[in-house]
């Protein structure tokens, strides 16, 4: 069980075995309504025509800019501890890939 102390709060978040293990996704599509932003987690592989969505996760706009901050400073701290984490587009942005279908 692991604890998150926030001020005079403190919650508790239990992380079954099953969830603990982990689900490998290697490219995230994310899409927003005015309410929502929706995160698919897909797992490619080479040679396979179809990909499967592994994990959708929907998010406030407010939880998603949370997000967003809470990724850049650990990627920073990565940073700082292993070196820069290199991409393959010079600007650190990496394009969609082209003629990704989803289905619901």
């Amino acid at each position: 069980m692991m604890e998150n102390k926030k001020g005079n709060a403190e919650i508790q978040i239990e992380l079954s075995e099953e969830i603990a293990q982990g689900t490998y996704a290697n490219l995230a599509i994310i899409a927003h309504s005015s309410s929502e932003f929706i995160l698919d987690f897909i797992r490619l592989v080479p040679g396979v025509p179809k990909a499967k969505v592994q994990s959708r996760i929907i998010l406030t706009p407010e939880n998603a800019k949370r997000l967003l901050y809470a990724l850049q400073d650990n990627v920073n701290r990565f940073e700082d501890q292993f070196g820069q984490v290199k991409t393959e587009h010079p600007q650190g942005f990496i394009p969609p890939i082209g003629g990704v279908k989803g289905e619901a």
